[in-house]
């Protein structure tokens, strides 16, 4: 059975058919999904989701990119994960995507809530999950001086090359891979799904986004992890059941919290 370590089913186009993405799930060997926050005001529709359905769980954090909405503190983001189905921090990092041609000083708001984010993982003893993109050197540099490593976590959608990859593994972080890696541009993800140590990988739908072939534009869901995991099981010549049975080990020695949900 697969795990889906990183997907959005709160938002527009998943929401409203959840009893469907779940028997999905069922028939395509995807046993597990962690519903991950981007902000605040929608929270408790995360966390409703995990609390209705044994097997999705949630995470709560402020997404990096959206300035526009409410800036999270280490008592609020503590707060709201006193739940046993909040089983991380996030997802929160840094996102230049946006910000090119501007000064670094216009994304120093990115980076306190970065800071933020962190300080609340490590009060509560819970695992990060990073969002890092065209902004990977201070992603990794605020990580070492929060201390990240304390907690570890996933660098989710992973798309840096295996340098930065080195550099996250070497913070106690585990690598996830999204359906870009079935991209036929996609050769440093790919390069990144074959090197990564096994005990350290994961995989992720990121749906309804990112949508892996054979299903490339059309609304990604967890169901779809099952592509990517054949995809990276080809990649490193091991079986598609290494890669679920591994994978899914990870996913809850990562997200100790869900230990406690393991049955569906």
């Amino acid at each position: 059975m697969f795990v889906d370590s990183h997907c959005h089913l709160n938002l527009k186009g998943l929401a409203e058919r959840v009893p469907q993405l779940l028997d999905n799930m069922r028939a395509h060997s995807v046993s597990h999904a962690l519903c991950v926050g981007i902000d605040l005001e929608a929270f408790p529709e995360v966390l409703a989701l995990a609390q209705r359905h044994n097997n999705v769980f949630a995470s709560v954090g402020v997404h990096p990119a959206d300035a526009s909405v409410q800036e999270p503190d280490v008592d609020g983001l503590v707060q709201r994960a006193a739940s046993s189905k909040v089983v991380a921090i996030g997802e929160t990092g840094l996102d230049y995507f946006r910000l090119e041609g501007r000064t670094l000083d216009a994304a120093e708001w990115q980076r306190k809530r970065f800071r933020t984010h962190i300080r609340a993982a490590r009060a509560l003893r819970l695992p990060l999950i990073i969002h890092t993109r065209a902004a990977i050197e201070d992603t990794l540099i605020l990580m070492r001086e929060e201390g990240a490593e304390e907690v570890g976590g996933v660098m989710h959608c992973f798309t840096e090359g295996w340098d930065a990859a080195q550099e996250a593994l070497a913070l106690n972080f585990h690598i996830s891979i999204s359906g870009i890696v079935t991209f036929k541009n996609a050769s440093a993800v790919q390069e990144v799904a074959r090197r990564v140590p096994l005990q350290r990988l994961l995989i992720e739908t990121d749906s309804p986004y990112l949508a892996p072939a054979p299903h490339r534009g059309a609304v990604n869901e967890p169901a779809f992890v099952h592509y990517v995991g054949r995809f990276v099981a080809q990649l490193r010549g091991e079986t598609e059941t290494s890669i679920a049975t591994a994978t899914t080990e990870n996913f809850f020695t990562l997200f100790k919290r869900a230990c406690t949900f393991t049955h569906i």
